[in-house]
C-alpha cells in the first residue's frame, strides 16, 4: 500500500486517469493476494503487476516498481516454487520489454536483479519453513515412539513381576490345599508364603506403575524407582521356587561380579521368565539353570525336562527383546536330542574390571 501511495503521489499530477486506474488495479488485486492467499494467486499477482505498470509509466526511476520485488517474494512464499518461478520469469520479460520498447534505460537492470534476489531469498525462507515442518513431524514421531517404547517396557516389567509371583504363589496354594488335612502346620506355612509373595508383588507393581506418574517440577522427586534385581538375586530366586516345591538347580561359572549391572538385570529377568514358564507348563519336571560368564559375554541355559505347554508367547517375546537391547539373542525350543525345552540367551557384554585387578 505504501508503494502504491508513493506512486500515486508522484504520478497524480501528470496523468490522473491512468494513475487512478493503475492504483485501483494494484490495490484490488493485492489485498486478496496478501490477506486471503487464494488459489488464483498468480492471476491476482499479474493484475497487480499491470496496475504497477500503469503507475510506473515506463519510468525506471519510479519507486512503484519496488512493488514487483515484494510481489515476487510473496508469490514464492504463498504460492510455492512453481508460482514464484513463473512470476519471476514474467517480471524479467516485462523489464526486458520496458527496456527495449520504451527507450534504452539501464535502470531496468537493477529492478530485474532486485526481483531475482527477492525470489532467491524467498526460496531460502520457504526451504527453512519446510525443514522446520519436517523437524516438527520427526520430533512428534520420536515422541510417540518413545511413549510406545516406555509403555512396552512397563508392560514387560509388569508381566515378569506378576507372572512369576502368581505362579509361585499358586504353587504354595496348591501345596497348602494338598496338606491341609494331613499337615495343617505345613499348609499354614505355604499359605503364609503365598500371602508374602502376593504382598511383595503388589509392592513391586505399585512401584513400577508409580514410574508412570510425573513428579512436580517445582519440588524434589519423592518417588524412588524400585531396586533392579541382578546376579546376586539369582540364588534367592532359585530358593523361592524350591521352597514352593519346584525341582530347580543353579550352576554358575565365571566371574559374574565383573559384568555390568544391565547384564545382571537382563539375565535375572530371562531366568525368571524361563523358570516361570517351566513351572507353569511342566510342573514337577526338573529344571537346570546354567550361567557361564566369559571375556566375550555371558551365556544362559535353562533346560526343562518337561514338554512345553501352550501360552500367549508374550514371555518369550519379552526375553528376546531384553537380550536384543544388549545386542544379544534369546531363543527357545526343543532341548538337546529333541527332548524337553531349552531357553538359550547369549549376551555379548564385556567385563568391567577395576584398575587394581
Amino acid at each position: 500500500m505504501a508503494l502504491v501511495a508513493v506512486g500515486i503521489a508522484t504520478r497524480l499530477g501528470q496523468d490522473p486517469v491512468q494513475t487512478a486506474v493503475g492504483a485501483g488495479l494494484a490495490v484490488a488485486a493485492a489485498v486478496p493476494l496478501f490477506l486471503c492467499r487464494p488459489r488464483l494467486g498468480l492471476g491476482l499477482a499479474a493484475v497487480a503487476t499491470a496496475g504497477v505498470v500503469l503507475l510506473g509509466n515506463a519510468d525506471s526511476h519510479s519507486i512503484a516498481w519496488f512493488a514487483l520485488v515484494v510481489l515476487a517474494g510473496w508469490c514464492v512464499l504463498s504460492g510455492g516454487v512453481a508460482v514464484g518461478i513463473a512470476y519471476w520469469t514474467g517480471t524479467l520479460l516485462l523489464f526486458g520489454a520496458e527496456w527495449l520498447w520504451a527507450f534504452r534505460d539501464p535502470g531496468w537492470a537493477p529492478w530485474a536483479a532486485g526481483v531475482t534476489v527477492s525470489v532467491l531469498a524467498a526460496l531460502l525462507i520457504r526451504h527453512e519453513f519446510v525443514l522446520v515442518e519436517r523437524l516438527r513431524a520427526a520430533q512428534l514421531d520420536l515422541t510417540e515412539r518413545t511413549r510406545a517404547e516406555e509403555r512396552t517396557r512397563i508392560a514387560r516389567e509388569l508381566h515378569d513381576v506378576i507372572a512369576h509371583s502368581l505362579t509361585v504363589a499358586l504353587l504354595h496354594v496348591t501345596s497348602a490345599r494338598l496338606a491341609v488335612e494331613h499337615d495343617p502346620a505345613d499348609a499354614a506355612r505355604a499359605l503364609a508364603e503365598a500371602e508374602r509373595l502376593g504382598r511383595q508383588s503388589l509392592v513391586e507393581v505399585r512401584a513400577t506403575v508409580g514410574l508412570l506418574r510425573e513428579t512436580p517440577s517445582d519440588g524434589p522427586a519423592t518417588r524412588v524407582a524400585p531396586p533392579v534385581p541382578g546376579f546376586a538375586d539369582l540364588p534367592a530366586l532359585i530358593d523361592q521356587l524350591q521352597c514352593a516345591g519346584a525341582d530347580v538347580s543353579l550352576t554358575v561359572s565365571g566371574d559374574l561380579e565383573a559384568l555390568p549391572e544391565t547384564a545382571g538385570a537382563t539375565v535375572y529377568r530371562i531366568v525368571q521368565e524361563a523358570l516361570t514358564n517351566a513351572t507353569r507348563h511342566a510342573l514337577g519336571s526338573p529344571v537346570a539353570v546354567r550361567i557361564a560368564a566369559g571375556d566375550s559375554g555371558v551365556e544362559v541355559f535353562v533346560d526343562s525336562a518337561g514338554p512345553p505347554g501352550n501360552g500367549s508367547g508374550m514371555g518369550l517375546a519379552n526375553m528376546a527383546e531384553r537380550a536384543k537391547a544388549l545386542g544379544g539373542t534369546c531363543t527357545a525350543g526343543a532341548g538337546p536330542g529333541g527332548r524337553g525345552w531349552r531357553v538359550n540367551a547369549s549376551l555379548p557384554v564385556r567385563a568391567e574390571r577395576s584398575p587394581l585387578r
